[in-house]
């Protein structure tokens, strides 16, 4: 059985999974080279369908997430949308939506969804629309490597089709009817993204910019901050969902709000106050659900999960004996979500695999390669195809050389996991500087990532509950941090670790071993392969597009290293 999922709003993307398990999958914008493009995912189904050889005819059905979706917008859209929510001609159009008219619009909205559907190709007759918070807890729930044990599933975003959050019971296969929802209007996702428009960043964007610099505000200031998001959320008597106090306005519209109550307060500490504000409400959530379902197995997504100190805060809660985090599980995984629901939902479906690695994108083929080779020569690049490529690159890692590895199919979502990223040794923190001085161009706060093999984990990171964490999605302590400081959070020294075992990349996972031979540290520094505030590196043109614009020196790019003069 074949389903295509789709998700045609923020952050497009398209999957394709056969018989339960995804065989495929990718972001639009590595296409459009457009962060987070919010569009019909053109070009990701087109790709899909050439690559797994798939004949539209032969889906046997095509799974859209979200019921209804307003039109496209950027960047400078949402930032407009929110510092201006509560001006008069915003009130104007909230007020267009309680009436009939509205009902008009989301008819035509669905037909232009189905058109674009039917223009990339695709048999109408087996497209089905799938609620947004149901997406979301499909890719959670059939993601989990849990089998027939009962998992708590829980959701949280900005919102979707009206609810930012939901509980159900996930159990043999199946996910039960919510067993709470919260409305839009009162959305955890919207006070973050509101406060990260008030601080002058992109809304559904930068939000992990202040949750990088939360711990550095000292504890008076963080307190002071944490006091005006304090009570703005009110649990339900059940403890499984909220809404916002009385004298809080809808929270997509609440911009002036905070402004006015967090005037005056430092920028450190409006982010650590925001960002206790966020962990004490998740906890608090998840310790209430699990009390009163008695099911210590959570599985969540959402985009407020994409708060990687959140998850480690949760994995911390004493009556939770396991976290499965969907990989990159914003809106872009809802094209998963989405097909697991109508994978299950049809006859002959049966179960859906858990989710594993996420290599699911493109590959950099040889002669992709090969292709460029003659040119980069004639441009002055040295270029090498040494026997051994990953040799060749832990050679220059333990020189101390930023080498990006651009190699094999491209890992799905926000995370780069070996294959579209840039490598250092982390232990000094000068390389920090290199690489931002080099290509990367970060804010000063924001820390860089470990790669870590599986058999070694214990080694470096604090994890008691032996919880996973090979998609980056949580934080967790560090032991021996003063192997690789440049890859930790320096001020509470925790790490966002990419645990890696050896089956889910094989080549990856041997790279990191012979640096491990050669210096006695079995960990890498790893951040994303791309320019500031662009999508990751797709193609191997791409690669050395990048290679070419910035101070980058090496790039191994499939079994070829480029290098710079020096």
């Amino acid at each position: 059985m074949r389903i295509l999922g789709v998700n045609d709003q923020h952050n497009a993307s398209a999957c394709l999974v056969e018989d339960g398990r995804v065989v495929a999958a990718v972001q639009e914008e590595r296409f459009t080279r457009i962060k987070n493009h919010y569009c019909f995912p053109q070009q990701s189904v087109a790709w899909l369908l050439q690559a797994t050889e798939t004949d539209p005819e032969q889906l046997d059905g095509v799974a859209v997430a979200s019921e209804h979706i307003p039109g496209a917008f950027t960047g400078t859209d949402l930032i407009r949308s929110y510092v201006e929510g509560d001006r008069v001609n915003a009130r104007v159009r909230r007020a267009a939506r309680r009436s009939p008219l509205y009902r008009v619009r989301r008819r035509q909205r669905r037909a232009e969804r189905r058109a674009e559907a039917r223009a990339a190709g695709l048999p109408l007759e087996r497209l089905a629309f799938v609620e947004h918070q149901t997406s979301h807890a499909a890719a959670a729930y059939h993601g989990s490597p849990w089998d027939d044990e009962p998992v708590l599933v829980l959701t949280c975003d900005g919102q979707g089709d009206g609810l930012s959050a939901s509980v159900r019971i996930g159990q043999a296969g199946q996910l039960s009817d919510p067993l709470a929802t919260v409305k839009g209007g009162s959305s955890l996702g919207s006070v973050y993204a509101t406060v990260t428009a008030l601080s002058g960043m992109v809304p559904l964007e930068h939000e992990y910019k202040l949750m990088g610099l939360a711990p550095y505000a000292p504890d008076s200031g963080a307190q002071r901050s944490f006091a005006q998001f304090d009570g703005v959320l009110r649990f339900a008597d059940d403890g499984l969902s909220w809404e916002r106090r009385d004298d809080v306005p809808h929270l997509d519209h609440a911009y002036g709000y905070f402004r006015q109550r967090l005037e005056l307060h430092r920028f450190d500490w409006i982010a650590a106050g925001l960002q206790r504000f966020t962990e004490q409400h998740l906890v608090t959530w998840v310790e209430n659900a699990i009390a009163a379902t008695g099911i210590p197995r959570v599985a969540v997504a959402g985009g407020v999960f994409m708060n990687v100190k959140a998850n480690q805060r949760i994995g911390q809660i004493d009556g939770l004996d396991d976290l499965f985090v969907f990989p990159s599980c914003g809106d872009e995984s809802n094209a998963m979500g989405a097909a697991f629901e109508r994978h299950t939902s049809l006859d002959g479906g049966g179960r859906v695999q858990p989710v594993d690695d996420v290599y699911w994108g493109p590959t950099i083929s040889d002669a992709e390669v090969g292709a460029l080779v003659g040119d980069l020569r004639r441009d002055g690049f040295e270029v090498q195809r040494p026997d051994d490529i990953e040799a060749a690159v832990a050679e220059l890692l333990v020189a101390g050389q930023v080498v990006a590895r651009a190699k094999g199919p491209m890992e799905f979502g926000a995370r780069a996991l070996g294959n579209r990223s840039l490598l250092a040794d982390p232990s000094s923190v000068e390389v920090v500087k290199v690489i931002n001085d080099m290509i990367k161009s970060r804010d000063f706060w924001m820390p860089f990532a470990p790669i870590v093999r599986a058999e070694d984990a214990q080694e470096y990171l604090h994890n008691p509950k032996g919880l996973r964490s090979p998609h980056m999605m949580m934080t967790f302590d560090t032991r021996r941090s003063d192997q690789f400081p440049a890859a930790i959070q320096p001020y509470d020294r925790t790490a966002r670790p990419q645990v890696l075992h050896q089956r889910q990349n094989p080549d990856l996972h041997r790279l990191v071993t012979l640096f491990r031979e050669r210096t006695g540290r079995g960990v890498l520094l790893n951040t994303s392969f791309n320019l500031h505030g662009a999508p990751i590196v797709a193609s191997a043109r791409d690669a050395v597009d990048v290679l070419q614009r910035t101070g980058l020196r090496h790039l191994a790019v499939g079994n070829v290293l480029v290098s710079k003069p020096a």
